[in-house]
């Protein structure tokens, strides 16, 4: 990064769980970087309750569904507590990647994106845009949906779709 060129960035997330979505926007963004660190968050999810996954289990769930979908092995998945910049700086990164699906996504990431900002004003962050035909999946949703017993197999990877079945049943 000594010429400013950004070559590792961060898409950070609870992931609980990872969804297609998620997957698309990785993908999506390992197009643009060459190297991309999917950090998985250890705190609470953003209603501020407990995560349905442990980390653990949400690592091994990205991992696995980044080889199922077909991933390059040069996206590494790594957990992190405490502060995202400080991560960020940790590995290396030069930047940090978020999908957005809708102008509340927006109105969210662009705060956070400001905060981060404010920290650290070396790191960049960039915003991808889902694909439309992801742009109504998010993780609380799937986790309500399999909690009621329906099929998410359309919304997440197969290997998320059996945890979640193995958790709620059918």
């Amino acid at each position: 990064m000594s010429d400013g060129t950004i070559t590792h960035v961060v898409v950070p997330g609870t992931f609980d769980p990872v969804t297609l979505g998620h997957v698309d926007v990785i993908r999506r963004t390992r197009r643009l970087f060459p190297r991309v660190t999917v950090a998985v968050a250890a705190s609470v999810n953003k209603r501020g309750q407990g995560t349905t996954f442990t980390l653990d289990e949400r690592v091994e769930m990205i991992r696995e569904a980044l080889a199922l979908e077909g991933l390059p092995d040069d996206v590494e998945v790594a957990p992190f507590t405490g502060l995202l910049v400080a991560f960020a700086h940790e590995i290396g990164a030069g930047g940090i990647v978020k999908g957005l699906r809708a102008m509340t996504d927006f109105e969210y990431e662009l705060q956070q994106a400001d905060l981060n900002s404010h920290l650290s004003p070396d790191l960049e962050s960039v915003f991808v845009m889902s694909s439309p035909q992801y742009g109504y999946v998010s993780s609380s949703i799937v986790r309500e949906i399999a909690s009621m017993g329906s099929d998410v197999s359309t919304l997440v990877p197969a290997n998320v779709n059996e945890r979640l079945r193995a958790r709620y049943g059918r």
